[in-house]
């Protein structure tokens, strides 16, 4: 593992072991609905609550990884998990009849690219043989707890957005087929004072832009070295401002940047508004999509790059900015000669 600035390059490369995403029905209604593993026409996947389907969907989750994987869980040195609910409930409640250490985490929408950047950390490290990174969101259990009861049925605003129903994971290990993680870095909070809880993509715009910008810095790369540069949830107004403020930088990402906010739903048919967002939607296409499509050799150099509005019910009623951060992760689907 070696340090250059903010930026950490590995010099074993975790490998992705296996993936896998669970997701709702206007998920699997979707564009990229046939890359997802599991669906329900159910919402609440069984159960009483949103709540209590948002811990199945990760409960299903990860027993769909086991069995990819062909892994037992005395294999998996711990699960990095996180989700948008209080306390992180949907991650604890959903992986607790695993016998694996639990490490709770969240980064709101970026908790996906957190995850990963901290349970590869753990492998590349030797700490951990093997480990898992898990996120969910689930759209009635986040509108319950950060705007209003579904029965309220309130005017969304045009740059709104639709949290995902969805879940996704990866078991990384120290050998295995790939993709490989050869490099990380962490995000900063970043606050440019946008307090619209209805605008998260102008929010979290300002930190995927500085973390993008650091990494090309320190790691002397730009746009063209890669296949494919993906934001979390940014919608369609933070990709708009995205590819304005890095186009005034000298940054010139019309080939090769997608948002995964913008992929998951079809905004013809599909009324999201602004698109998609949640914890759920960065885990679900790539744990779906992307990591596929690596495999198959569709994607060389991957960045992923998960955004986050680190507000919370209080700070939005106290009126106060709503901070942003975006963790990146770089995968390559060669371990040796893969770059970064």
């Amino acid at each position: 593992m070696e340090q250059g600035g903010t930026l950490i390059r590995y010099r074993h490369k975790p490998s992705v072991i296996g993936f896998g995403a669970v997701v709702g029905k206007k998920e699997h209604d979707g564009p990229l609905g046939d890359y997802f593993d599991l669906y329900s026409s159910d919402d609440r996947f069984g159960k009483n609550t949103w709540e209590q389907a948002e811990s199945e969907m990760q409960r299903l989750l990860f027993q769909l990884l086991l069995q990819k994987t062909g892994l037992q869980e005395t294999g998996i040195g711990g699960i990095f998990a996180g989700d948008l609910q209080n306390q992180c409930a949907a991650s604890g409640y959903g992986l607790k009849s695993y016998d694996i250490p639990y490490f709770g985490l969240y980064g709101a929408c970026s908790t996906m690219a957190e995850s990963l950047l901290l349970a590869s950390a753990m492998v590349e490290g030797g700490f951990f043989d093997k480990a898992a990174a898990v996120s969910s969101s689930h759209f009635c259990s986040a509108e319950r707890q950060f705007r209003s009861p579904i029965e309220y049925g309130g005017q969304r605003t045009p740059t709104s957005q639709w949290t995902v129903t969805g879940a996704g994971g990866v078991i990384l290990g120290k050998e295995g087929p790939g993709p490989y993680i050869s490099a990380v870095l962490p995000g900063r909070v970043v606050d440019k004072e946008i307090k619209d809880a209805n605008n998260m993509g102008a929010a979290m715009a300002p930190a995927f832009i500085d973390t993008l910008t650091r990494f090309f810095q320190e790691s002397g790369t730009s746009p063209a070295d890669f296949d494919l540069i993906l934001s979390g949830d940014l919608g369609q107004v933070g990709y708009d401002i995205v590819m304005d403020l890095m186009g005034t930088q000298g940054y010139d990402l019309r080939n090769v940047y997608q948002d995964c906010g913008m992929m998951i739903y079809d905004s013809q048919t599909q009324d999201v508004h602004a698109g998609g967002s949640g914890c759920g939607c960065s885990a679900s296409v790539l744990c779906g999509y992307v990591l596929h499509q690596m495999r198959c050799g569709m994607f060389g150099r991957v960045l992923l790059l998960c955004t986050g509005a680190l507000l919370s019910t209080s700070s939005v009623l106290q009126g106060l900015s709503i901070p942003g951060i975006a963790h990146l992760i770089c995968f390559t689907s060669q371990r040796i000669g893969g770059g970064v």
